[in-house]
């Protein structure tokens, strides 16, 4: 009903978590899917820590987590005024918006532009981001201009990790969500601003390779690299396993998110 009355807006209403928020998106382009979920699961914030997510698009991570946590505040930062504009429509409509608010700006944006947005360095426990991962070189690029902006990689992902690491406090930490074949440079990005470095691999299904790679990073960490058991989204069959689902569709955390 709601996808049928914004038929003419170029824009859709869509469910995620079983339901539990509903958001809207451009109809063509970029759309939220289940990366933005598993962001969101693998991010271990609190109630009363403050967390940046950087390249927001329309929500779907940040209120994802606040969703999930109660008591957590969250600043969605997005370059596009649109999908900025959407993203604070959508914490409106999902009675979000008390705890999370959006700020219309370049990731790369220099530390001042952040401060006058109300993100001073040091500020937030926790940056949470799924940047453009795809490289144009060695991969097909998408004929949509908005779908091209989402995927490909305009900025070196150490340009994220940088501004991360520049709002996050003293032990604050980084979850990010890439290519699993990105893995090695991932780790390049952090660099030696981070360490204490857990890895979770997520895969289609158990026969199959990993397409997805989930990093939590500690600001200052000294302790090892860790990777975790592999994370399952189908069974071998094709059926969503359980651990998929109570991710998905009723809002729990990975075991990445443990304190």
């Amino acid at each position: 009903m709601e996808n049928a009355r914004l038929a003419g807006t170029g824009l859709t209403d869509d469910a995620i978590l079983g339901g539990r928020l509903r958001l809207k998106q451009p109809r063509h382009g970029h759309r939220f899917g289940h990366d933005a979920v598993l962001l969101a699961a693998a991010t271990a914030a609190v109630a009363g820590d403050h967390v940046v997510e950087l390249g927001a698009g329309v929500g779907a991570a940040g209120l994802a987590l606040a969703a999930r946590v109660p008591g957590v505040t969250v600043t969605l930062v997005e370059v596009e005024a649109e999908l900025a504009d959407l993203g604070a429509e959508n914490a409106r409509r999902n009675a979000l918006a008390d705890r999370v608010r959006v700020v219309a700006l370049d990731v790369a944006a220099p530390a001042r532009a952040f401060a006058k947005a109300g993100l001073r360095a040091a500020s937030a426990a926790h940056v949470m981001m799924n940047p453009p991962f795809n490289d144009p070189r060695r991969q097909n690029v998408s004929p949509d201009p908005r779908r091209r902006l989402a995927h490909e990689a305009a900025l070196p992902l150490s340009a994220w990790t940088q501004s991360a690491s520049r709002l996050l406090a003293s032990r604050g930490v980084l979850t990010l969500i890439w290519r699993a074949d990105g893995l090695a440079d991932v780790l390049a990005a952090l660099g030696p601003a981070f360490g204490t470095i857990a890895v979770l691999l997520v895969h289609p299904r158990p026969d199959a390779a990993a397409i997805r790679v989930i990093v939590r990073a500690e600001k200052g960490g000294a302790g090892a690299l860790s990777v975790l058991p592999g994370f399952f989204l189908n069974d071998n069959v094709g059926g969503p396993t359980e651990a998929a689902e109570t991710v998905l569709r009723q809002a729990k955390s990975l075991p990445l998110a443990a304190n």
